[in-house]
């Protein structure tokens, strides 16, 4: 079973940068987005064999998520329950016969910090919603973390310490989601790999290879056994970030 995650920074631009075609040469079972940034009826988007499912911000061009599936979920549910953080279209779960899928956008905690409090309220709620799932069936979280969790994961950590995505605080709670359960599935295959999935517009970030891992497969422990691969597709454009993608046996 193939899965695939990609923030597409903006779902229409990346249409028209060819994301139909890469998405059908993918040929993912599950195909996660994250920061559609738009409303429904903004684009007409549809597969042959897939269903498709969508989390919009009520704030326009902003945020949101969607799923676009080749299996029939038993249910699928919007946000995480709690109404301070389900306003930005940034989590749908589908529940699946043996596992959940998360399909999630983080908040990011901005120049300056000036959403990291934000940041950490959400972080507690997210890491207890997942719980709630592992308790019920294996959990498959993915999409952009907006955090490099590891100096391995991003190209400069000493001079970012302390900026959003690198902050000890961000990747500290990203310690602690692993510490109750979880198995960050591209570093757990590949310890020593150094490979990056966004980079910055600016400074020929991408040219240069100067960029972060803050896109990521998390499943459950239970669920390491079933982890064929996990793969970063660098070679992929159209977005500041690069698809990453999980196989399951």
């Amino acid at each position: 079973m193939k899965l695939v995650s990609w923030n597409v920074n903006g779902l229409r631009a990346c249409e028209s940068k060819g994301f139909s075609d890469i998405f059908k040469e993918m040929g993912a079972d599950f195909f996660c987005l994250q920061e559609t940034k738009m409303q429904p009826g903004q684009l007409d988007l549809q597969f042959d064999g897939y269903e498709s499912y969508w989390n919009s911000a009520e704030k326009k061009g902003y945020s949101g998520t969607a799923v676009f599936t080749k299996h029939k979920p038993l249910s699928v549910a919007y946000g995480i329950g709690i109404d301070e953080h389900d306003h930005e279209g940034r989590v749908i779960t589908l529940e699946m016969p043996d596992f959940f899928l998360v399909c999630c956008y983080t908040p990011n905690s901005q120049d300056g910090l000036r959403r990291l409090d934000y940041r950490m309220t959400w972080e507690d709620a997210f890491r207890v919603y997942l719980m709630r799932l592992d308790q019920q069936k294996p959990v498959i979280l993915c999409g952009d973390l907006n955090v490099a969790h590891q100096e391995i994961d991003l190209k400069n950590p000493k001079t970012n310490r302390m900026n959003a995505g690198f902050t000890d605080q961000e990747r500290e709670k990203f310690s602690t989601l692993l510490a109750s359960g979880f198995t960050d599935t591209f570093r757990w295959k590949y310890p020593e790999q150094v490979t990056y999935s966004w980079w910055s517009y600016r400074f020929q970030a991408r040219q240069k290879n100067a960029g972060w891992r803050i896109d990521y497969f998390v499943v459950s422990n239970r669920l390491q056994e079933r982890v064929a691969d996990a793969k970063i597709h660098t070679e992929v454009l159209g977005s500041d970030h690069c698809p990453v993608e999980l196989d399951l046996l």
